[in-house]
């Protein structure tokens, strides 16, 4: 099957989605698929590469967050979706919405993906608890791209229902991205330096909404902080101030960007895992992460879907409490044999979630849009509908 991947960035890893993106596109071509990408690139990445788009003002705060916006060449997007069997949109943005409206002028099946929950965007401007705002976000991106969509691929099934919840009426396929079979269950000595010490490791964009401001600060609370160093995997706008909170609050940490194997060696060694983000679509680095067999202990936000992930009450808190994630901290740190019981238990949970499983459900929506579409006729509608 001839597989386009519609996406504003996807060559430069340095975020959760591209990452999965990534990671999901090489899987399909593992299965015989044949996979292109449009995206903001060089020519020497894709046939078909999109230029980078300026936002006026809002500019440095889009790629502090790691995030480009494509501005569309309808000449190569056409092109592309010319060339495919299917097409399928990861980002709910101008590219994708210009991307739909040749599917339907062509009579191209296409699906698309939910990542870009609006609480990520709203919280970079102070906004996410406002709940109207988030809800507009939710109504726009249908709006705009959604609701011509037959079917739509949601991570978890926390996101298929806030979609239900804002009026969504397309197909959801409950699919998550994935784990990356490399990350599996292994452990290694910790380096001298880090010898004695008790590595906590919280993986994701150093952004507000990732809240690891409240993972310093119950650290500094614990009966332990003589003995904890945190392990800031990620980067982000927030870098300065968390480093400037961890030295205030006299919590070693160390803050720096892993790649896939330095995150894997650093997993193996770290000791527990915590996850206090309060909006999460999925959470694929908690999911690694007690792949890897780390025990997570995760914010129990109504806003995330990683609360699910929870074999214990011990492994949650209250988002945005630091008081009750300092006490969960000390419990497993005071319960080591519990804690390596969990770590076998966590990593066995993982087995459902493997990202060659999930793409096969994946191809199953793409095939079945592909079915659909061979029975009905092109949609004489314009960019402008």
């Amino acid at each position: 099957m001839k597989i386009l991947l519609v996406t504003d960035q996807f060559f430069n890893a340095n975020n959760g989605m591209t990452i999965s993106s990534r990671r999901f596109a090489s899987c399909l071509a593992a299965h015989g698929n044949e996979v292109r990408v449009v995206a903001c690139a060089s020519p020497a990445d894709t046939p078909y590469p999109m230029k980078k788009m300026y936002i006026p003002i809002f500019n440095n705060l889009v790629t502090s967050q790691g995030m480009t916006f494509a501005k569309t060449d309808h000449e190569l997007l056409r092109s592309a979706v010319l060339w495919a069997d299917v097409v399928h949109f990861l980002t709910p943005f101008m590219l994708s919405h210009n991307g739909i409206m040749l599917c339907r002028q062509l009579g191209k099946p296409y699906t698309a993906a939910f990542h870009v929950q609006p609480e990520n965007i709203t919280s970079s401007i102070h906004m996410s608890k406002w709940n109207f705002v988030n809800g507009s976000i939710y109504a726009w991106f249908n709006h705009y791209v959604y609701r011509y969509c037959p079917h739509i691929h949601c991570p978890s099934a926390f996101i298929a229902n806030e979609l239900v919840k804002h009026g969504y009426k397309s197909e959801l396929h409950i699919i998550s991205n994935g784990i990356d079979p490399d990350f599996k269950y292994i452990k290694n000595e910790k380096p001298e330096e880090l010898r004695g010490r008790f590595l906590i490791l919280s993986i994701g964009r150093l952004s507000i909404e990732k809240r690891q401001d409240v993972t310093i600060r119950a650290i500094a609370k614990s009966r332990y902080r003589d003995k904890i160093t945190l392990m800031l995997a990620g980067q982000g706008p927030r870098h300065r101030q968390l480093a400037a909170l961890a030295e205030k609050s006299c919590v070693p940490t160390d803050i720096r960007f892993y790649d896939k194997t330095s995150l894997i060696r650093l997993m193996s060694y770290c000791d527990l895992y915590v996850h206090s983000a309060d909006a999460e679509i999925e959470a694929m680095s908690c999911m690694e992460a007690f792949a890897c067999g780390l025990v997570p202990v995760i914010a129990n936000s109504a806003k995330s879907a990683t609360p699910q992930f929870a074999l214990d009450e011990k492994s949650l808190f209250d988002a945005g409490d630091s008081d009750m994630l300092a006490s969960r901290i000390d419990w497993w740190i005071e319960h080591e044999d519990e804690r390596l019981k969990f770590e076998k238990k966590y990593s066995d949970s993982a087995a459902k979630y493997q990202l060659d499983s999930c793409v096969c459900k994946a191809e199953q929506m793409f095939y079945e849009a592909a079915a659909e579409q061979s029975i009905t006729k092109p949609s004489p509608v314009t960019a402008d509908e």
